[in-house]
């Protein structure tokens, strides 16, 4: 333990130390480029262990290189990657391991990631699992959906430490090597990783993220069927009050035509000739009024 950091105290007052713990919260994973950061995980190290230990939480230190936080309680939520994301980082895990990208300094490209995805899914798997709820599609927008997809996992991942963003090139971190967890200590583990990533046997975390996104898919589909099922559902039941009002208008207009309304009449005539005039006057007026408004009854429905 360094000199520096005596007592918990003292890490926590380090002016660096507000900046790794929220950076380890969010999910942010350590490394040797994080200097300031990454010396100061080391050097209080034992400190820091029994801190988060106290929130549940494990402070993982890989001998690649990086530090990052695993919750193993319930007062720090666990943070899952999707299945989009998942691909991503298991293409880069590949590419990390490819002797090519460390002759590049571990710098890539977008274009250098849907490459390799290709490679190892073929372009119709690869566009499926980008495009899972289209059972038809037109394969040049599909292939731009799909880089758009992976630029954006590329980028959910720089926020986790995993690679570098630099305009349009990437650089890549070891931390990357947590996908290739599975296939550690064998003796081709780039090649067994591709045949995981291949066969959708590769996962980060506990819970099948995929398989997740898939049930969010399937709600998805069935809330917009059952909205379009309401929708004519409603468009059913307001044709048929519609067809009920024009029967009752049809009935009204033949009761009125074969009597005079007792409200219209006038209360004070005293002959039953001025009674009948005074009764085809005000239906005169009645019939006048609707010709003037004859979308009235269709704005109140």
């Amino acid at each position: 333990m360094s000199e520096r950091y005596r007592e918990l105290q003292d890490v926590i007052l380090d002016p660096s130390f507000p900046e790794l713990d929220l950076a380890l919260r969010r999910g942010r994973h350590i490394d040797r480029d994080d200097l300031a950061l990454y010396t100061l995980l080391t050097d209080a190290q034992d400190h820091l262990e029994t801190l988060y230990r106290r929130y549940g939480c494990e402070l993982v230190h890989k001998a690649d290189g990086y530090f990052y936080l695993l919750p193993t309680g319930e007062k720090l939520s666990r943070r899952q990657l999707g299945a989009g994301d998942m691909l991503v980082g298991q293409a880069l895990a590949l590419m990390y391991l490819d002797p090519a990208t460390i002759e590049r300094g571990g710098r890539a490209t977008t274009e250098d990631v849907v490459a390799q995805l290709v490679v190892v899914l073929g372009s119709d798997t690869l566009i499926r699992a980008f495009n899972p709820k289209r059972k038809r599609y037109d394969e040049r927008v599909a292939q731009k959906t799909v880089r758009a997809k992976v630029a954006e996992g590329i980028r959910h991942l720089a926020a986790l430490g995993f690679v570098d963003l630099d305009g349009e090139a990437l650089r890549l971190r070891p931390a990357l090597l947590r996908f290739a967890e599975p296939v550690r200590g064998l003796s081709a583990p780039a090649e067994a990783l591709a045949k995981l990533v291949a066969s959708g046997e590769v996962s980060l975390v506990e819970g099948d993220a995929a398989e997740a996104s898939e049930d969010k898919d399937e709600l998805d589909e069935q809330h917009e069927g059952d909205e379009d099922d309401a929708d004519e559902d409603d468009d059913a039941v307001r044709d048929a009050e519609e067809g009920d009002v024009t029967k009752d208008d049809d009935a009204n207009e033949r009761r009125d035509a074969d009597e005079p309304r007792d409200a219209d009449e006038p209360r004070e005539a005293d002959e039953s000739g001025d009674a009948t005039k005074a009764a085809i006057e005000a239906e005169t007026d009645l019939d006048d009024r609707d010709a003037d408004n004859p979308d009235e009854q269709d704005d109140d429905w």
